[in-house]
């Protein structure tokens, strides 16, 4: 493993049902040498999921340890040999093992050590609520995947352990002697959840197609029964997204969006053909995770302002240039921005600059900054200047407002960032975009300005004025 490439560590990832930390591992140059040397901190940095960080530390760990020997190949085939004497027999040794394996499993298992808001909840005997229980049955699944050395697809029998060995340590949970096949099903439909974004990873088609899960499948022939060609419907996916052809336009756009060169003109063509699939989760409110990673092109600007455009026929870009332009030094001479730290920080920033442009980009930045304030606005909920973003509602991150060189402008959702931007100007279109695009209500203590912004946009007959 010291000697391999990248690509060998992508592959091996993939083996393991990690595939999803495969564009990460490629983008930061993991080689064999580099996995092998990583640890704790780095591990959290490089992968999110605490599931995915528990696997991959765990299979590190062990080859550490086979390579020095702690885990003697001769004793496992020792200890096989005596429990089972089918292998003697000439029965499948890979069958055998495999048995053997499972039987120690079941006998070793232990629940994990849940955090310490988790033992407190349990320590009380309160029955957990909602977001309780989704933190018991995250932790249950990470130690799961751990005792199966990577893999996301335990049996009926090591569920049952599972929830056996909850129940049997906090009877509490059992309500009502139904609580068994709800926790169960809770961690059925976790592991479902996490093993969503390697759905199209070529080891997991492999086991679709080798365990019967040809649902939307068309045999060619009795000879390419197996193969990878057949179309395959990914399992647990809305109703509405059944459909051989629409799959096939949805699998493109999340192949091309992984791509450095992007066909634009076919991109425009998918996403119009999928608008419909689209709207339909979004006003089902499908979770917004989700959505983006069917249609991740919704991440860039452009394609947000287009789906803008499609639901409103208005270009909110150009809109949005029209409304700075005329307002900004509106907005800058109003009293009540006057002693604004925003403004105290352009006025301070004006004088190291002459050329125009710059001096017009820099108002245009304050104006779009100092909105909410207009209005009386929370500003906190429309642009985090310099600071961590907490809105979950579409928010602006921006550093450095007014150097030309390092200035950064992000549209977050659910503190998640969205897509990086060019400028202010694109920024605020895209924030009013993402409200209408994504179909959120606006928050109260930002209802004016956004109003304001609106009201221009789509060119109301009373449109709203400023203060």
């Amino acid at each position: 493993m010291e000697n391999w490439s990248v690509e060998q560590v992508c592959n091996w990832l993939k083996q393991r049902n990690l595939g999803e930390l495969v564009p990460k591992f490629r983008e930061e140059e993991v080689s064999g040498a580099a996995l092998l040397a990583l640890n704790d901190r780095m591990v959290q940095q490089l992968v999110k999921k605490i599931g995915h960080q528990a696997v991959l530390m765990d299979l590190i760990k062990k080859y550490h340890q086979q390579k020095s020997g702690l885990d003697s190949l001769t004793g496992c085939c020792e200890t096989a040999s005596k429990n089972f004497p089918e292998v003697i027999s000439g029965k499948n040794p890979k069958s055998v093992f495999a048995r053997h394996k499972m039987l120690q499993w079941t006998s070793s298992y232990a629940l994990p050590d849940f955090p310490y808001d988790v033992k407190c909840i349990l320590a009380e005997k309160k029955c957990p609520d909602h977001s309780m229980r989704i933190r018991i049955i995250e932790f249950l699944q990470a130690d799961m995947t751990k005792y199966l050395e990577g893999s996301l697809y335990p049996n009926s029998q090591q569920y049952n352990i599972v929830v056996n060995a909850l129940l049997q340590a906090y009877p509490f949970l059992d309500e009502d002697g139904n609580g068994f096949l709800l926790w169960k099903r809770a961690l059925k439909d976790r592991f479902k959840y996490v093993r969503r974004p390697i759905e199209d990873d070529e080891q997991v088609l492999r086991n679709k197609c080798k365990f019967g899960h040809r649902r939307g499948q068309t045999r060619k022939s009795s000879f390419a029964e197996n193969e990878l060609d057949v179309q395959v419907q990914i399992e647990e996916e809305p109703a509405y997204l059944k459909g051989s052809t629409m799959d096939l336009h949805i699998k493109w756009l999340k192949q091309e969006y992984m791509k450095t060169q992007r066909n634009w003109k076919e991109v425009d063509n998918k996403m119009n053909v999928t608008i419909e699939i689209r709207r339909k989760m979004i006003s089902n409110k499908a979770p917004l995770k989700d959505i983006l990673r069917l249609f991740p092109f919704l991440r860039c600007p452009y394609q947000l302002f287009r789906e803008f455009q499609l639901l409103t026929h208005m270009d909110i870009y150009k809109k949005t240039v029209g409304i700075l332009e005329i307002y900004s030094e509106n907005i800058l001479s109003l009293y009540v921005v006057r002693n604004n730290p925003i403004n105290i920080m352009l006025q301070e920033n004006l004088k190291q600059h002459t050329e125009e442009d710059i001096l017009k980009y820099m108002k245009m930045t304050a104006a779009c900054l100092l909105l909410p304030d207009v209005f009386g606005d929370d500003s906190s909920l429309f642009a985090a200047v310099n600071e961590e973003v907490k809105a979950v509602t579409p928010v602006l991150e921006v550093k450095n407002p007014f150097n030309v060189n390092s200035c950064e402008f992000a549209l977050y959702v659910e503190r998640e960032e969205l897509a990086q931007l060019d400028d202010c100007t694109m920024a605020l279109a895209a924030l009013v975009a993402a409200f209408h695009v994504f179909d959120i209500p606006c928050p109260k203590r930002i209802h004016r300005t956004l109003e304001f912004l609106e009201s221009l946009v789509f060119e109301v007959r009373n449109p709203a004025s400023l203060p």
